[in-house]
């Protein structure tokens, strides 16, 4: 299995397994919604799912309770692969879905399938090699099949944000504890500045997909390597190996991207 420079990466699974812990119905039903949203429920009927850096095995039990047939997840982290085969175990004990370590970058059509719908939440981005970690997962899509995405929105703060998230993702514990309290706190004067109250905008951030802001600061800061993108260079670059736009969500961020970038969320249909 070639995990492509794995040791250089953040290990997002670590944050995966401590998020795994909050998982409740409440999260569930959140995340239902966030799939929803980008594919109508009827979409996933008796379908094909796959989630290219399943994390936790959220999605794919959003997946699952909206109908989908079979659902399989890839993870280049093991501890994500063991923690969404242990949600998965306990939220859809006998439905059908696998979970394996792999990478992007292994997965060949011929071997491993097509799929009706293949999904990849914020997970792009950081293998390393964006462009060809699309091109890869594109080619697991199905005739007619759908391909979601979720990609840094580009913003003039991203070359610091990767120096940044560079530095988190190699240092000790302790340091990345003293980074996260620096950017909570400065991300709270930010909301109060704008008159938001953070009692309850970190309490009601579940209703993302059902994520959790103290989980999401960490993968923020530590979610190396890192690139980004923009609308005008994604959809040209998926309409050119026979891809369709379908929907796009743009990422709620500030212009500079101070506080991070946001992903964009798209959704393309194989023609």
């Amino acid at each position: 299995m070639n995990l492509k420079n794995i040791d250089s990466h953040f290990r997002f699974g670590d944050n995966w397994q401590s998020y795994a812990k909050i998982v409740d119905e409440d999260r569930i039903a959140e995340a239902l919604k966030g799939l929803e949203k980008l594919i109508p429920a009827d979409g996933l009927k008796a379908k094909q799912f796959l989630d290219i850096g399943c994390g936790s095995g959220l999605s794919m039990l959003a997946a699952l309770r909206l109908g989908a047939s079979n659902v399989k997840g890839v993870d280049i982290d093991q501890a994500s692969v063991d923690t969404a085969h242990a949600l998965l175990s306990h939220h859809a004990p006998g439905e059908q879905w696998q979970v394996e370590q792999a990478s992007i970058f292994d997965l060949d059509p011929e071997c491993f399938g097509l799929f009706d719908v293949v999904y990849s939440w914020g997970v792009l981005h950081h293998t390393g090699d964006m462009w060809s970690a699309i091109s890869k997962a594109g080619a697991l899509v199905k005739g007619n099949g759908v391909f979601i995405i979720a990609l840094y929105h580009r913003t003039p703060s991203c070359n610091l944000w990767r120096i940044e998230k560079k530095f988190y993702a190699h240092t000790g514990k302790w340091q990345q504890w003293i980074i996260r309290c620096i950017y909570k706190a400065a991300f709270i004067a930010g909301l109060l500045s704008t008159g938001r109250n953070p009692f309850k905008y970190i309490p009601g951030y579940k209703g993302s997909r059902g994520m959790n802001w103290h989980h999401d600061v960490h993968d923020w800061l530590g979610g190396y390597p890192y690139e980004s993108t923009t609308q005008s260079e994604i959809v040209p670059s998926l309409q050119n190996i026979g891809f369709e736009v379908v929907r796009i969500f743009q990422a709620s961020t500030t212009r500079t991207g101070i506080f991070g970038a946001g992903c964009d969320e798209y959704v393309f249909r194989r023609k």
